[in-house]
């Protein structure tokens, strides 16, 4: 059985992470474990964001998926809080030993490509998505694929 940890307060300068769901995934759907957080400005309880850390390494979370999802409102956006918010649940990715996080991106998604660069994470190529995937049939095609050394 999957063992969720206890991810503290997740706090830096004004963002807050706010946990609102251990999801213990699915392996029939290919969903893993996954920690499901809302960005906050600290002191307010409005979402301006969120933030999931999938656990697990299987082949769609490596490939397409990402171990890290995360969108800003667009009023939020240029202050580099998806950046901050994934520092933030690092620690937490490590205590469940995961060394390499992968983060995927569309490739016309320059705000989550420079995102990742801050992370320092590196492109190792962009791929094909595959026709049968959901994000297929939601429209995308291909996904740039960033390697995040912990």
């Amino acid at each position: 059985m999957f063992k969720f940890y206890d991810p503290d307060t997740l706090v830096k300068n004004d963002l807050e992470l706010i946990l609102v769901e251990k999801y213990l995934g699915d392996l029939n759907l290919g969903d893993v474990p996954a920690y499901k957080f809302k960005l906050i400005r600290q002191g307010s309880d409005r979402a301006i964001g969120h933030i999931n850390l999938r656990i697990g390494n299987t082949h769609d979370i490596v490939m397409y998926n990402g171990h890290i999802g995360y969108s800003v409102h667009p009023d939020h956006r240029g202050h580099r809080l998806a950046a901050r918010a994934c520092r933030l649940v690092f620690p937490l990715a490590k205590q469940h030993g995961l060394k390499v996080l992968w983060i995927t991106c569309d490739p016309d998604n320059a705000a989550s490509r420079k995102t990742c660069e801050i992370l320092g994470g590196m492109l190792v190529e962009i791929v094909d998505l595959p026709e049968d995937s959901e994000m297929y049939q939601d429209g995308e095609r291909q996904k740039c694929r960033y390697r995040i050394e912990l």
